[in-house]
């Protein structure tokens, strides 16, 4: 089926790598008929040869195709290439890339050395925005493109000579005054960010370029990905795309966030390179790439799924889809958790173990609430049939193969399902792509205007807690990052995940989806050659003070080169800002500078209090 509304790719029915140029780094090419790309960055001083270069070897060896090195400075940059002769008398080849901002002159020296250079186009020319609400005029906008491409077609030329590879990765929280005025920090603003560089790579004929949109926000980063793949189509380019989402943070939350933004574009084909950006040491990037990248090639050769009609949402804008609201399921609510019991009754569950507790709970061909109080779960020909059925609560249980061979046979049911007001669907996949096949269902239901709420219901045989997390988060994080969904239900056939585990990763899939927030929202960056203290302990320790907080967002950043603007909308930052130095910020701005380390905890609790945001932790 041929999305005929939007065609940010070609099939929504059928999974399908999508077609880009094949783009050399080194001996590893990425895009085109290669696979999908691993990557992950080290967080070693890069004038230290001998620490970066075992960590570099530690990531290869655990599945890394490229690996990517910060250059803060001069001797940074010189230093790549003791490194790369290190790593070549060691017996490694792997591809390296040179990460840069704010300095072109440290580019020109790094690409002697490495097979690709990072840059950010918010920053690499221009001083990221300084929120000063500057109109510009067309004439003052051509003028500062004019400046920008007497400046990087030299650069791009250095590339050539040295067989060089591009990465363009715009951050959202890194834009450049000139776009900020015209599109504000929005999907447009920052894809056109990306799109003024890449056509003057392509007015001089330089093609050997990767492209990435990252964002903390799931939703940002999916529709502004989507929003450039389309936009470079109707430019007619085809560069590989690099998918991360950045500060995604550690632990399960940074799994379950990667998980959702990630793979909702991989669901669609989209992406040949990824990096799991954790706030943990590299290698524990590598096997949450691997596994990630893995679930997808299990789509591959899925069964045929039908979509006749299309009534499609817009996918570079979130729209919540409009139902009827029923008990607290659809209308403006937020969607529910319900937990499977499975084999258990509620009371032997009870109390609940968490903050975290379901809405509603499924028990065999029921649903009850917390009360107790249960609706039955029937089948299609119960619901059309039993009279007796008419006017009570109830959920109906099926899939998308059945309820469209029960539709043909019987058309009447699409009446009754428009009349009912106190009936919710149990939507199931049986598919091996169970994304487009869900997906295929809500556009059937909006081509029919049916107002029915809808609940997600996914059932796997894992034994391992962190395969389920990124499979689930991958198969229907993407779903509710399109509205598509008014609650989530996950089951799973192994006693080695408990219950609590999957109704927490059920409140994880919404809260990183942007659908629901249940706890409080930390944004960590993974840590770099730039920070100065440890930022994983640091983010355990800030985590455990405030996680009462579920109204707020916390930003913990190692550096001031992308923290402040890759914090996003976060409430509160924590920076580093030198050694043994932090800045706190409200929002995007800095409130107490160079405040010491040890101190930085207590000063932030202090500027929460100071702002009226604090609550005292529960007993």
């Amino acid at each position: 089926m041929k999305d005929r509304n939007f065609n940010y790719i070609k099939d929504l029915t059928r999974y399908e790598r999508q077609k880009t140029w094949e783009v050399k780094i080194g001996g590893v090419p990425v895009g085109g008929n290669n696979p999908i790309r691993i990557q992950t960055m080290t967080d070693t001083n890069s004038k230290d040869t001998d620490a970066t270069v075992d960590q570099i070897v530690r990531v290869i060896k655990a599945g890394a195709d490229y690996v990517r090195v910060t250059v803060k400075g001069i001797y940074d940059a010189e230093n790549l290439k003791n490194i790369k002769k290190e790593l070549v008398t060691r017996g490694y080849e792997t591809p390296l890339i040179a990460d840069i901002h704010f300095n072109p002159k440290l580019a020109e020296i790094a690409a002697k050395y490495v097979s690709k250079i990072r840059i950010n186009p918010g920053n690499f020319y221009d001083k990221r925005a300084q929120f000063k609400n500057k109109l510009y005029t067309d004439e003052q906008y051509k003028n500062e493109l004019v400046k920008i491409e007497e400046q990087f077609i030299p650069f791009l030329e250095v590339l050539k000579k040295t067989k060089t590879a591009l990465r363009i990765g715009a951050n959202q929280g890194s834009l450049s005054d000139r776009v900020m005025s015209r599109f504000g920090d929005t999907p447009s603003g920052i894809a056109e960010s990306v799109l003024e560089f890449l056509r003057i790579c392509k007015k001089v004929n330089y093609n050997n370029v990767v492209v990435s949109i990252k964002s903390s926000n799931t939703r940002v980063m999916v529709y502004t990905t989507r929003l450039l793949n389309y936009k470079m189509r109707l430019e007619d380019m085809k560069f590989p795309l690099h998918l991360g989402v950045t500060e995604a943070g550690e632990g399960e939350d940074g799994r379950i966030k990667s998980a959702v933004g990630i793979g909702a574009l991989l669901a669609d084909g989209i992406g040949d390179t990824v990096r799991i950006s954790l706030t943990e040491k590299p290698i524990k990037e590598i096997p949450v790439a691997l596994k990630l990248v893995n679930h997808f090639k299990s789509y591959q050769n899925h069964e045929a799924i039908t979509a006749p009609l299309i009534a499609q949402t817009n996918p570079f804008e979130y729209e919540r889809r409009s139902t009827r609201p029923v008990l607290k399921m659809g209308g403006k609510q937020l969607p529910v958790v319900i937990a499977d019991l499975g084999d258990h009754k509620l009371q032997e569950m009870l109390p609940i173990r968490g903050k975290l507790i379901p809405d509603y709970f499924l028990s065999g061909n029921k649903i009850i609430d917390i009360e107790g109080e249960s609706y039955p779960v029937i089948t299609l020909e119960e619901y059309l049939f039993e009279s007796m059925r008419w006017g009570r609560m109830k959920f109906i249980r099926t899939n998308k193969m059945e309820f469209d061979r029960f539709m043909d046979m019987n058309p009447e049911i699409i009446t009754k399902l428009k009349q009912t007001r106190k009936t919710v669907l149990i939507l199931e996949s049986f598919n091996k792509n169970p994304m487009a096949e869900l997906r295929a269902f809500f556009m059937s239901l909006e081509t029919h205007i049916w107002k029915v709420p809808v609940i997600l219901y996914r059932k796997y045989e894992e034994n391992v807690l962190e395969d389920i997390h990124i499979k689930a988060s991958a198969d229907l994080g993407g779903l509710f990052l399109d509205s598509y969904g008014d609650g989530i239900c996950i089951a799973n056939d192994s006693e080695n995940i408990t219950f609590t585990e999957l109704k927490d990763l059920s409140f994880g899939i919404l809260q990183a989806s942007r659908m629901r927030v249940s706890k409080t929202e930390f944004i960590s960056c993974p840590g770099c050659g730039r920070t100065l203290f440890d930022l994983h302990e640091t983010t355990l320790k800030i985590k455990g003070h405030f996680k009462h907080l579920d109204h707020l967002k916390i930003g913990i950043m190692g550096c001031v080169v992308n923290g402040p603007g890759e914090m996003g909308d976060v409430d509160y930052g924590f920076v580093g800002a030198g050694i043994n130095k932090i800045t706190l910020y409200k929002g995007l701005q800095p409130v107490k500078r160079h405040i010491l380390y040890e101190n930085a905890v207590e000063e932030l609790e202090q500027l929460i209090r100071e702002n009226g945001d604090w609550n005292e932790p529960a007993d």
